[in-house]
């Protein structure tokens, strides 16, 4: 797929990560907006896949530091390193957000705490995903050092993250237009293919005194291709039914999030595959 996928662990946490953190949104409004008491419950039953597909995302990490006493280590630097907050900051995202399911599902949390605790933890995902966009921003890196990985990393998190909600919905038999979240999700999809546009421009700018960002991935733009595709695809699985103003299917959902989510890593792929180092680079 391109030289990036050596960082496997780090493109399933990141890419796992965002979508994780864009579903707690919307199926938490979706939690808010619903009055019966048994539909919430059901809500919240399907959370659980959250916390499961976010614990696929941490133990990638770990297996990128190679032990879990380096992810330790790691917090060592709280405050001082970009990489000590993003592991910190998801620490607590997951902590706080799985606690909040956990007692909701057995039942004990109070109506308002749960609600107070539920924004909370929406809100530290947030945190987490832009924790991990400062993870990238080095200057040493100029293929990185730009404000289109902040953007595509966000831009992840709407793409996936409210299609996985949707999937989450319909599994728990829960009423959900989700016109306003697709709409999202496309108008992400449309950013993103304008970032991959202006950054496959900038690289061409981007060089060192023996390389060009624009020959560290030769089949860039096939892989952009195929990535969009798929994204596309995925989203068509979500837009047609609703297109047609019918209830999409779960098995449609479910093949739209796959289609989202390996699109989003073959993306991903490419943005490691990018790395540069940059003792003599110069841009433009």
């Amino acid at each position: 797929m391109g030289s990036g996928w050596h960082e496997w662990p780090l493109v399933i946490f990141t890419v796992f990560g965002q979508c994780v953190a864009g579903a707690l949104i919307v199926s938490g409004f979706a939690w808010f907006k619903e009055e019966d008491t048994a539909a919430k419950a059901r809500i919240v039953r399907s959370m659980f896949f959250l916390w499961v597909v976010m614990g696929i995302g941490f133990i990638a990490s770990v297996l990128h530091l190679g032990s879990p006493m380096r992810a330790f280590n790691s917090l060592n630097r709280v405050g001082a390193s970009a990489l000590s907050n993003e592991i910190a900051a998801g620490s607590v995202f997951f902590a706080v957000g799985g606690f909040w399911w956990l007692v909701s599902v057995i039942g004990k949390m109070p109506p308002a705490l749960g609600k107070i605790w539920l924004v909370v933890s929406q809100l530290l995902g947030l945190v987490f995903v832009w924790a991990m966009t400062r993870v990238y921003q080095i200057d040493t890196v100029p293929t990185w050092y730009t404000g289109y990985t902040t953007l595509a990393f966000f831009l992840t998190l709407v793409l996936g993250g409210p299609l996985f909600a949707a999937l989450l919905l319909r599994a728990a038999r829960a009423p959900f237009k989700g016109s306003a979240a697709a709409g999202m999700s496309v108008l992400a999809l449309l950013a993103s293919v304008g970032v991959i546009v202006l950054q496959s421009n900038e690289l061409a700018t981007i060089h060192s005194s023996v390389q060009q960002a624009s020959a560290l991935l030769p089949e860039y733009g096939t892989w952009q291709i195929w990535r969009i595709l798929l994204v596309t695809a995925g989203l068509g699985c979500w837009l047609c039914p609703l297109i047609r103003r019918q209830e999409p299917k779960t098995l449609g959902l479910f093949a739209g999030i796959v289609l989202v989510v390996f699109g989003e890593l073959i993306g991903r792929g490419l943005f490691y595959g990018l790395h540069m180092t940059a003792g003599m680079a110069i841009a433009g």
